[in-house]
């Protein structure tokens, strides 16, 4: 057993509190304050202009009781006052402006400033950012100076380390790389490149991509609404250009206090993050369990270079502004058994295979890895494994491969309250049998696959919820995925700016996922700037995206109360892929009490077999024909071979007239497989 320490210290001076954590009989600690006071600094409030907050770059009001609910508050750079340069808007990918959060940012050189006004009180911040890569690769770091009020000076260290990704999936860290997959057709040339004479030139770096990366800084105290926060990219820094994308701003509560614990400091945890602490974390989880203890982490930064093991414990830190168990990523020679090649820092339950783990509680601190490039067979995510009858809650993630992938089968996890950020691959997905399970008021930035996914391989995904999250700017793929399953539910969301081969919401049969089965509930979504471009087909797809590529999609899928915002393309996409088109179709599924408020082409493309109904479906801003009707491109005399349903109260439309009007229904071909796009206005109250 290990040794226990007895003592408890709080000592208060007249500076601003600085807490110091003892541990005691049973990890016994005290831990009180933590590096952020509550007198108001900066004496006069500096005129200037009002500050804007928004939130996924649009006004608050447009998007209200959708997404998470979060205790930070969200200004974009292009709003802010700067002397740097405004980059965008622009939806073409690989390029800056096209993954920044509205799709527009700050570009700064070196001695120039971009300045936020907090709209209220504020002790952190976080900045959402990008610096150049080296010019091999590999990322540089550069610093970013941050005054409040033109006070005294806070330096970040920023890095694009862990950003810049290149080439064909799954993609290389070597701007200067020759194409991963020559055999591969490829949108550039419209081509094979390895079957084409002469051989095509392709441009290098190809297709740059994941470009932004974030830090949070404690300020030290607490200002007013109304103080200014400059962020300067200093002269002479290394970095040729700082792009600023937004600052969120909030008051960061106290360290929370677990008295009495298994306290890993007892263990022989460091909290400075010099030496290695799985062991401690072992040796206190042991503990815990044998004395139905909860583990608490203290204040401090652990190191923690591979996966430690969870199973019926409750491990809780002082809040993930302060609890931090961060590890490198580690070469594993041999490979592991299950395909890695490396290990790193995350929090993992049992394999289902040996039944999973079960009653595991995970709250308060943050996980921060160091992965650098994707590796699909790997294990280094934040959170894995199979974990029953358990809750994630209140964590912070970001540079881990996946924030949360639960290998089922397993049931009833509660994973809320979450921030996930910066992965090179998805932030959540339910893999494999994974039934009645929740996913709520999370927070979802910079992934580099789907943000959520329920991936119904081998064994359906059931009676699941996807309730109130916010994704933002993923790289690739979607905002929220759902491979087959059955009786799952997703609703209240807010998705923002996809940004290539991915729309907001896809329901897919694909990647060898279990059929639909049951009801799919897709409800009181907003999704805004999706729609966007598929470079493998070059065509433009749906804010939302049903797609038939394996089996025939008709379980009872309903859309109701959904919001479609400023779609580059369409808002609704149905398609099969061409090699399986007269296979496979798209029935049952009825999209209800919609607004569509700007698509660059049209409402709804059909590119599939099948049928779809709509009820009180109102549209605005409609840039092409309403319904863009192919069917399966054989276009036989009788009609497409996708029919539309009109239920009624269907209004609206844009350039060409009525969204739905009599003479497309019920499935009259007005197949235009590219039209011109037009781009809508900026979405407004309805």
């Amino acid at each position: 057993m290990s040794r226990s320490i007895i003592g408890v210290t709080a000592r208060r001076s007249t500076r601003p509190p600085r807490w110091v954590a003892a541990a005691a009989v049973i990890g016994l600690s005290l831990v009180v304050g933590g590096g952020a006071g509550t007198a108001y600094a900066g004496g006069k409030t500096p005129s200037g202009p009002a500050p804007v907050v928004t939130r996924a770059g649009l006004d608050p009001s447009l998007v209200a009781g959708r997404g998470a609910n979060v205790d930070f508050l969200e200004q974009e750079a292009e709003n802010a006052r700067t002397n740097g340069v405004v980059i965008g808007p622009d939806r073409t990918p690989y390029t800056l402006p096209s993954e920044a959060s509205g799709r527009r940012a700050v570009k700064l050189t070196p001695g120039q400033y971009v300045e936020f006004t907090l709209p209220k009180a504020a002790n952190a911040i976080t900045v959402r950012y990008s610096l150049p890569d080296a010019p091999n690769g590999g990322g540089i770091t550069a610093p970013l100076n941050v005054t409040v009020n033109g006070g005294s000076k806070k330096t970040m260290t920023l890095t694009s380390q862990y950003a810049w990704l290149y080439n064909q999936y799954s993609f290389t860290n070597d701007p200067n790389a020759d194409l991963l997959h020559p055999d591969w057709w490829i949108t550039e040339c419209a081509c094979v490149p390895a079957a084409t004479t002469p051989t095509p030139t392709i441009t290098k770096p190809f297709r740059p991509m994941h470009f932004y990366d974030e830090q949070r800084l404690l300020l030290g105290q607490t200002y007013r609404a109304g103080d200014k926060v400059r962020l300067t990219a200093p002269a002479g820094s290394n970095a040729a250009w700082t792009v600023i994308d937004l600052l969120d701003s909030q008051l960061v509560a106290p360290p929370q206090v677990r008295l009495i614990a298994a306290n890993v400091l007892a263990f022989g945890a460091d909290p400075t993050g010099r030496r290695d602490s799985a062991g401690a974390f072992d040796r206190a989880i042991a503990f815990a369990k044998l004395t139905r203890l909860k583990v608490y982490v203290p204040p401090g930064t652990y190191q923690v270079n591979r996966h430690i093991i969870v199973d019926d414990v409750t491990i809780e830190g002082a809040g993930s502004w302060y609890t931090i168990i961060k590890g490198r990523e580690v070469a594993l020679d041999p490979p592991a058994p299950d395909g890695s090649v490396h290990t790193g820092v995350g929090f993992y339950g049992k394999d289902a295979a040996v039944g999973g783990s079960n009653n595991v509680h995970l709250s308060g601190f943050a996980i921060e890895g160091d992965v650098r490039e994707r590796i699909d067979t790997d294990q280094v995510n934040g959170i894995g494994g199979a974990m029953s009858n358990s809750t994630i809650d209140g964590l912070h993630i970001r540079h881990t491969k996946v924030g949360l992938w639960f290998d089922g089968p397993m049931t009833n996890v509660r994973v809320t309250n979450n921030v996930i950020v910066d992965q090179i691959a998805d932030a959540l997905n339910f893999h494999i049998g994974v039934t009645d399970s929740v996913v709520a008021n999370n927070f979802i930035r910079n992934t580099g696959d789907d943000g959520l996914a329920m991936w119904s391989e081998t064994t359906a995904n059931a009676n699941n919820t996807f309730d109130h999250n916010t994704v933002q700017t993923p790289t690739l793929a979607n905002g929220i995925a759902i491979y087959g399953g059955t009786d799952n539910t997703v609703s209240n969301n807010l998705v923002a700016d996809p940004i290539r081969e991915g729309s907001g919401i896809q329901i897919g049969s694909r990647f060898g996922a279990q059929p639909f089965a049951g009801h799919l509930w897709i409800t009181n979504n907003t999704v805004v700037r999706a729609g966007t471009f598929e470079l493998n087909w070059n065509i433009g797809l749906g804010a939302i995206w049903i797609y038939a590529l394996e089996k025939t999609i008709d379980a009872d899928i309903q859309v109701v109360g959904d919001h479609y915002l400023d779609s580059t393309y369409n808002a609704i996409m149905m398609v099969s892929e061409w090699s399986v088109k007269d296979l496979y179709s798209i029935r049952n599924v009825h999209f209800k009490d919609i607004r569509v408020d700007g698509t660059g082409t049209s409402v709804l493309s059909a590119r599939v077999s099948g049928s779809a109904s709509f009820e009180n479906v109102d549209a605005r801003n409609v840039g092409a024909v309403g319904i863009n009707n192919c069917g399966s491109f054989n276009f036989p005399p009788t009609g497409s071979e996708f029919s539309v349903t009109d239920l009624g109260g269907n209004d609206g439309g844009g350039t060409t007239g009525p969204w739905l009007a009599a003479w497309e229904l019920p499935n009259t071909i007005t197949c235009d497989d590219r039209p011109p796009v037009v781009v809508p206005p900026a979405p407004s109250a309805w």
